[in-house]
């Protein structure tokens, strides 16, 4: 397997060309770590914790030189990647997913979603993966055994855009089946009222979960570039609607911005990460900024 140049961009065209979803998940991890070579630290589970004393043979990259020049005592800091985690990662397939040339957002969602899952080997943590539409349609319990990597990637690979969205339904089915604490990744475009986002993720957050959103959009999508009155199609409902130009300028960025806002503001209310991910835009950088932001939040 070829692993990532230094300083090469993972472009969905390349990453298109991969063709295997494992060699994507590898090449896109070789691509974060390069971009984050300068620390000690890797992975979204890499948090400090505490200080314990040092023993002999511990790494002397984890002492605080600090703490020893004014205590003359050697501590290493913990950080709770040392410990096994659980990651969960919640897969909107809905029939919206499926939008989006040359590359769905589905494309873009299946290679994030892989990518976290081989982090989350890597690491020796627990693995777990929802797929859903409108309902659930599978669930790979958390499990720390080596198959649990193939077994996610096999269930990505396969996936396809469905029907409708369910977000609030499915998300509740889940309340009572993920009850082991860690990190749980939602990955979807969120078309959904924001209330229902706050409600679907407030019982996570209150549980104690580590709560982190990748919102997958098409170019499109943000900055539609219809030239003259158009009909479009709902992709999951299937209703029609009269689109014109002026109202893409003006009032279709107006309500989008709006509901852009509401959800940042509904994922700061239970306390979750938001991560906008663009499919036209390198897949690494975004999961590099996310980890070197949640890095910046341990310390």
């Amino acid at each position: 397997m070829t692993s990532t140049a230094p300083g090469r961009l993972l472009d969905p065209a390349m990453l298109a060309r991969l063709g295997s979803l494992e060699l994507i998940a590898k090449t896109v991890v070789d691509g974060v770590m390069t971009g984050l070579h300068r620390s000690p630290h890797f992975g979204f589970s890499q948090e400090f914790a505490e200080y314990r004393s040092y023993n002999e043979g511990d790494d002397l990259r984890f002492v605080d030189w600090n703490v020893y020049a004014r205590t003359d005592r050697a501590y290493v800091k913990r950080f709770r990647g040392e410990t096994s985690t659980c990651v969960t990662l919640l897969v909107d397939a809905s029939a919206s997913m499926g939008f989006g040339q040359p590359h769905a957002k589905l494309d873009t969602t299946r290679w994030l979603a892989a990518a976290f899952a081989w982090m989350a080997r890597r690491q020796r943590d627990a693995l777990a993966i929802a797929t859903f539409d409108d309902e659930l349609r599978d669930w790979q319990p958390p499990s720390a055994r080596p198959d649990s990597l193939p077994r996610a990637l096999g269930l990505l690979q396969k996936l396809e855009a469905g029907a409708g969205t369910a977000l609030g339904d499915t998300l509740k089915k889940l309340r009572t089946t993920i009850t082991r604490r860690g990190l749980v990744v939602l990955i979807s475009d969120l078309y959904a009222d924001p209330d229902e986002v706050i409600a679907a993720l407030q019982p996570f957050a209150h549980a104690g979960q580590d709560l982190a959103v990748f919102r997958v959009l098409a170019p499109e999508e943000i900055e539609p570039s219809v030239k003259r009155v158009t009909a479009l199609q709902d992709m999951e409902s299937n209703d029609k609607v009269i689109v014109d130009p002026a109202f893409l300028q003006e009032g279709y960025r107006a309500r989008f911005e709006a509901h852009d806002q509401a959800l940042q503001t509904a994922c700061r209310r239970v306390g979750a990460d938001n991560v906008l991910v663009r499919t036209d835009e390198p897949l690494d950088l975004a999961v590099q900024a996310y980890l070197r932001f949640r890095e910046s939040r341990g310390r």
